[in-house]
């Protein structure tokens, strides 16, 4: 499967020839027929001699419908050049050569009609041809002359467009779909339709794509396709395709808009873009019409020189790094310049002089995008984010980077998050002694992570610790600051009574509070049981020494007297020791040793 697009000067015979080469005519309108002069897009398709198949997109060649044509041409990887034989090159072949250079195409052929009524021009308007398309991707193009009228060349014809669907670059089947709507229409008892040039991905009955649009967006379900004029349970391309739309009205989509891999495409107002053809940007209109796969939207222009520039557009766009686009004064018939997309989420302008660094910036930014660049500029990105702008991102990460689950990290980045981090950390100790961290919010806000999740891998590379939500060194020579002294009252006293745990009042006297008590149970001095209960860390292995000389099971009470100690105590340490698998609790009254 392939589709093919016209191109060419107005009444060079572009809708003559796909008609008699399909027997289907592509001049869907009924002003076009009346007047014979081609308005929007038109469609056919044919079986070509080898069985394969391909696609026709009509374009019309009048100045005046540039934007149809340029929506006809955009998706379109193959290009069928038409010059008539009795007028040779003439003013709109130039702006059609300008488009197809703009786009970059470089799959098609040269085909010289009418050549009934000047057969002795053909060479010499191939000649021509070739000369004008000079630096385009159709310069060494297959060429010939035909006549629809006799039939003169079709067959040869024929057999040419077959050569270059079978040598056509392979798409992918599997990549994600943006399709570029060209028509939108309902069909009584089916509902909304639209139709367009898929050339890549595939499409399934009842899959769910997400919608670009002018007029809205959101999730849209496919209830059924057609290409060809046939039902069909999936499309691959590079396909004509027309899909009927669940749930969406035909005045809710049009041309221009796009149905995409739910996810998978950077939607954007703002890109950084690459003069690949035409006139430069230094002299730009404040404002110019981008023209991308079917879609024209007036775009804002911010000059970085003559060969880069800012382009701000007046809607959101699915768009990738590399791709083609045509530009356009908003009021001219012609195209100015032809860029590529450098970047899709660039970095705005915040000080005095970045205008001139992004310049530097784009000049040494590869047409594919730079990943080590990307991720320097933001520390860290999703793999996945990548992936959407279009950068491949390879399995062998350039030496600059890392990777942490779904995270490309920068090195020199990591470095620097992880010694504030570490200072932070240092400053807070010193601050207070008894404090058990850094909450994970507050290290995250004043790192300026991309993302809170990046917080685990700053503190791992930070040599540093994460405890109940907060950072902490635990490398760190720790004290109690005021408490010390109070606490190790309380170690003394509890050695000699390892089962009498203060009372409230008995912590009051030694000002000894939450905080205090925390901090001292982080260092190891303390263990805090449930019930405000407070014992040495050596209190479970000595109450273990005690309880395994009674006989099993044994009670509660029973414990409590061999601890010599009171309810308020045996309990949470008994619970504690269950907790450890050191005891079992066999009933509401019985525990047992676990041997």
């Amino acid at each position: 499967m392939q589709v093919i697009a016209t191109a060419g000067h107005v009444d060079h015979g572009k809708s003559t020839l796909i008609r008699a080469l399909t027997g289907i005519e592509p001049d869907r309108l009924r002003e076009e027929r009346q007047r014979g002069l081609t308005i929007d897009l038109g469609f056919a398709w044919t079986t070509l001699p080898s069985g394969r198949e391909a696609s026709f997109v009509d374009v019309p060649g009048h100045e005046r419908f540039l934007a149809n044509m340029l929506a006809g041409l955009g998706p379109a990887p193959i290009v069928c050049f038409v010059v008539a034989a009795d007028e040779g090159w003439r003013a709109q072949s130039s702006d059609h050569r300008d488009a197809i250079a703009a786009l970059g195409i470089d799959q098609g052929l040269i085909v010289v009609t009418r050549a009934d009524l000047a057969p002795d021009r053909v060479g010499s308007v191939i000649a021509e041809a070739r000369t004008e398309l000079a630096g385009t991707g159709l310069a060494d193009a297959p060429a010939l002359g035909v006549s629809a009228v006799t039939g003169e060349g079709l067959d040869q014809l024929r057999d040419l467009l077959d050569q270059a669907v079978r040598t056509a670059r392979e798409p992918s089947a599997v990549q994600r779909v943006r399709l570029w709507v060209d028509r939108s229409f309902t069909i009584s008892g089916a509902g909304t339709v639209v139709t367009g040039t898929l050339g890549a991905g595939t499409l399934v009955r009842e899959q769910r794509l997400e919608l670009c649009g002018a007029i809205r967006g959101g999730e849209v379900v496919v209830r059924g396709l057609q290409s060809r004029g046939g039902s069909q349970a999936s499309i691959g391309p590079v396909s004509r395709a027309a899909v009927n739309l669940r749930g969406l009205g035909a005045d809710d989509i049009s041309r221009g808009d796009a149905l995409l891999t739910p996810g998978t495409w950077e939607i954007t107002t703002v890109i950084d873009v690459r003069r690949r053809t035409g006139a430069g940007f230094a002299e730009s209109p404040g404002e110019l019409m981008v023209h991308i796969g079917t879609a024209a939207v007036p775009a804002r222009v911010r000059p970085f020189g003559e060969d880069h520039a800012r382009l701000t557009l007046a809607r959101a766009l699915p768009l990738r790094v590399g791709d083609p686009l045509v530009l356009r004064g908003s009021g001219s018939h012609s195209v100015r310049t032809g860029a590529h997309v450098l970047d899709v989420d660039p970095p705005r302008p915040a000080r005095r002089g970045d205008g001139h660094r992004r310049t530097r910036a784009l000049e040494a930014m590869p047409l594919t995008g730079d990943i080590a660049a990307e991720v320097a500029r933001r520390g860290a990105m999703r793999e996945d984010a990548l992936e959407r702008f279009g950068v491949a991102v390879p399995i062998l990460l350039p030496t600059t980077l890392s990777r942490h689950g779904g995270w490309l990290v920068e090195a020199p980045a990591l470095q620097r998050w992880s010694e504030h981090l570490r200072t932070l950390v240092e400053t807070d100790r010193r601050a207070d002694a008894l404090s058990s961290g850094i909450p994970r919010k507050a290290a995250v806000d004043a790192l300026d992570l991309p993302a809170a999740t990046l917080l685990d891998v700053v503190v791992a590379a930070a040599g540093l610790d994460q405890s109940e939500g907060r950072v902490r060194d635990a490398a760190a020579t720790e004290t109690l600051g005021e408490a010390e002294s109070s606490i190790t009252q309380l170690e003394e006293r509890l050695r000699g009574a390892p089962f009498r745990a203060p009372e409230a009042d008995d912590l009051s006297v030694l000002h000894l509070g939450a905080r205090e008590l925390a901090a001292a149970d982080r260092q190891g001095r303390l263990l805090r049981l449930d019930d405000g209960v407070i014992l040495l860390p050596t209190a479970p292995a000595l109450a273990m020494r005690e309880l395994a000389q009674l006989p099993s099971p044994f009670t509660t009470s029973d414990a409590r007297q061999a601890l010599g100690t009171t309810r308020r105590v045996a309990i949470p340490l008994l619970e504690h020791l269950d907790a450890r698998g050191w005891t079992r609790r066999l009933d509401a009254g019985h525990r047992e040793i676990v041997r």
